[in-house]
């Protein structure tokens, strides 16, 4: 007797439909192919924003971050502005001493003062205060000496008879006793003997200087003549030999004229000292005109 629950066990599997396993078919003639279902496609994703601009809002949205921003460029630019007056002055201050330095036929060394900045006294062609100093080993023939320069209110214009205007200029020079005794040999010939000579020496309370040679001393006054300096005799010692003053003053005059005349813009002597160790005197100018380049060529660079 068999179980009626249980389960056939002679029963075979399924066959398959024939639908299910025939390929499809085609359509019939005349009628057009079925196109297969588009793929569906995501919609669009929103594009993520720039990262630069993203940036950009973050940092504006950063109270900080704008107050470096700002500190950065504001350094950029004080680094530019100090670079350029730098180099502006050290252009400026060679151009000046070259100037001053073919004017004395010595090395000179010039500087501008710190205020107002260079570049805005370039900008409007007004320079304030320039200090000038040469080396001292000369002013022309004029061995030993030396001149500090002050020059104020330099107006840069360029007109048909100067290159610009200066509204003071003074000038404080000071002649060595061992110049001086190497210019008065070079330059003071004496009536029938040449240069002869051999030793200067000064004497500060009477305001004298002495020139000696081998016949004889001469002994004269520094003074302030024809905007210039001059030697006035007050003494004449000579040995063998008789040498009117007459005579020798010009000579003398000669020998200052040539050191101490014709400086350009009216530079003329105000004050002549003697000192233990020398001369000193002082020049100035006011309200000049600078020579073009024409006139003198020292001035052809500014």
């Amino acid at each position: 007797m068999t179980d009626p629950w249980a389960r056939p066990t002679d029963q075979s599997p399924p066959v398959p439909s024939e639908s299910a396993s025939e390929p499809p078919q085609a359509p019939p003639p005349g009628y057009p192919a079925t196109p297969p279902p588009a793929a569906s496609t995501p919609p669009d994703a929103p594009k993520p924003p720039s990262s630069a601009a993203s940036k950009i809002k973050n940092l504006l949205s950063d109270p900080l971050s704008i107050v470096l921003v700002v500190v950065i460029v504001l350094a950029l630019v004080a680094a530019g502005l100090l670079g350029g007056e730098l180099y502006a002055r050290k252009r400026a201050d060679s151009i000046v001493a070259g100037v001053v330095a073919c004017v004395v036929q010595d090395d000179a060394k010039a500087s501008f003062d710190p205020l107002p900045p260079f570049l805005w006294q370039h900008a409007t062609g007004h320079y304030t205060n320039i200090n000038i100093e040469t080396a001292g080993n000369q002013i022309r023939e004029a061995k030993g000496m030396k001149v500090v320069l002050g020059i104020k209110d330099v107006q840069i214009q360029d007109t048909a008879d100067s290159s610009g205007t200066v509204g003071s200029l003074t000038a404080d020079i000071t002649w060595s006793l061992d110049g001086l005794r190497q210019t008065a040999a070079n330059m003071v010939q004496l009536p029938f003997i040449g240069s002869a000579i051999t030793d200067v020496s000064t004497n500060a309370a009477a305001g004298t200087v002495q020139l000696k040679s081998m016949l004889g001393t001469i002994t004269a006054k520094p003074i302030v003549a024809n905007k210039g300096i001059a030697l006035q005799i007050t003494e004449l010692n000579a040995i063998g030999l008789s040498w009117p003053r007459e005579m020798i003053q010009p000579i003398l005059d000669s020998f200052t004229s040539q050191l101490t005349d014709n400086y350009p813009m009216g530079i003329h002597a105000d004050s002549v000292q003697v000192t233990d160790n020398g001369v000193k005197a002082q020049y100035s100018t006011q309200n000049a005109s600078m020579p073009k380049a024409s006139e003198d060529p020292c001035f052809a660079k500014l």
